[in-house]
């Protein structure tokens, strides 16, 4: 009876300890090791995804990944250089509330 108990305590340390230790570590992606630099200038340079991931040795998918983070680069420095043009937030103006319309309406206003 006591050999079950220890035995089922030792089970349930060395499971905690495994999650404990597997939750610690940071994971590593292929996206970390994936030279973006590179597959832009081949993907500028005129060459196809597929040619791109084969001459690199890397999957289409993480050429892709790299092409959307570009993307989303230059969108953001877009952004910025406009705002800084204007010196404030960029916004678009909105249509007038329908209460603030009603209220310049001159038939309500005798």
């Amino acid at each position: 009876m006591l050999i079950k108990k220890s035995a089922i305590v030792a089970a349930s340390v060395m499971l905690v300890a495994t999650m404990v230790f597997a939750a610690s570590g940071r994971p590593t992606y292929a996206a970390d090791q994936v030279n973006c630099n590179a597959v832009m200038h081949e993907l500028y340079s005129g060459k196809h995804a597929k040619e791109v991931a084969k001459d690199l040795s890397i999957s289409t998918s993480s050429v892709y990944r790299c092409k959307r983070h570009a993307q989303a680069a230059s969108k953001a420095s877009t952004k910025t250089s406009l705002q800084a043009r204007r010196g404030r937030d960029v916004t678009f103006p909105r249509a007038p509330a329908a209460s603030s319309a009603a209220a310049a309406s001159p038939a309500t206003t005798r």
